[in-house]
């Protein structure tokens, strides 16, 4: 089965994982989230596959969201909103495969994940 990595080109722990699917000869599919941001409904249906809330897929280390987000108490739904239109703030990788999905880090939780 291909694994979906939801994937940002200027993240080194999503270029890691990258690395290491290819070096394990994993087949997969990039997704850019960058540039081609997922919709809310696409989120949604990642968030069920975490098995998560909006809230854990927020990068709450980003300038963005610290310049922008921190102090405010956004509701699921406008998160929701939000990440579609500011993807930088969607932690990566996620990776999906099937009905099930992880974010990629850290990357031994891969080899655990690719293995299923």
């Amino acid at each position: 089965m291909i694994v979906k990595v939801l994937h940002n080109g200027n993240c080194s722990k999503s270029n890691a994982v990258l690395e290491y699917l290819d070096e394990n000869g994993v087949s997969f599919e990039i997704i850019n989230i960058v540039e081609d941001p997922l919709s809310i409904l696409e989120i949604r249906t990642v968030l069920k596959k975490l098995n998560q809330s909006v809230f854990h897929i927020i990068r709450k280390t980003d300038k963005l969201y610290i310049e922008k987000y921190a102090d405010k108490n956004y509701s699921e739904e406008e998160w929701l909103k939000i990440l579609s239109e500011n993807p930088s703030l969607i932690q990566r990788p996620i990776l999906v495969k099937g009905s099930v999905a992880m974010l990629g880090r850290p990357i031994e939780n891969v080899k655990y994940f690719i293995e299923k």
